[in-house]
């Protein structure tokens, strides 16, 4: 199970390489000025989540779950989430409860749009974005990120497992 903070290790250059690639990808300005993600730190954490989401559907097929890369980068993710609350002044008392809200809510996303793009259902993953991302109210937009979900998926599936833990995760061209 993954889980942030059980192991204190610091995560590897290749890590924070693939981290890095997430979140570059996670703020292409069309995700927010053409398909309505909102640009808020909920909006913001739900596309990093969506990313990250695709990596671990990826690292799965090959490695199964327990895969050390995957641990260390969804670990550097709550301790980002973690200092970004920090920065924004959220009481200390109330930071592990956000985080573990998060975490449900990644998990929760992970298992819906790996079952989604795993049963090449678009309908489904289209609904899982609307009710995560738009309460349900922008089903355009939800389509048009399932269409780019899929479409990575793809493009990550043709990707060696080796070269993303190396920390060369490529999402294709910018939008």
């Amino acid at each position: 199970m993954i889980w942030p903070f059980k192991r204190k290790s610091r995560p590897t250059e290749p890590v924070y390489a693939a981290y890095n690639a997430i979140v570059a990808q996670s703020r292409q300005p069309k995700f927010y000025a053409e398909w309505d993600v909102p640009d808020t730190v909920t909006g913001r954490f739900d596309m990093i989540s969506i990313h990250m989401c695709m990596v671990f559907r990826r690292l799965r097929a090959e490695t199964g779950q327990g895969n050390p890369f995957t641990q260390d980068l969804f670990d550097l993710f709550f301790n980002d989430m973690d200092r970004s609350l920090r920065e924004m002044g959220v009481n200390d008392v109330s930071i592990p409860k956000r985080i573990q809200k998060m975490g449900n809510i990644f998990y929760g996303l992970v298992a819906k749009m790996t079952e989604a793009i795993d049963n090449e259902d678009k309908k489904l993953l289209s609904d899982v974005i609307d009710r995560n991302l738009f309460d349900e109210e922008k089903s355009e937009a939800a389509t048009a990120l399932a269409d780019y979900i899929f479409d990575i998926a793809s493009t990550l599936d043709v990707q060696k497992s080796d070269d993303i833990t190396a920390g060369k995760l490529v999402f294709g061209e910018k939008l």
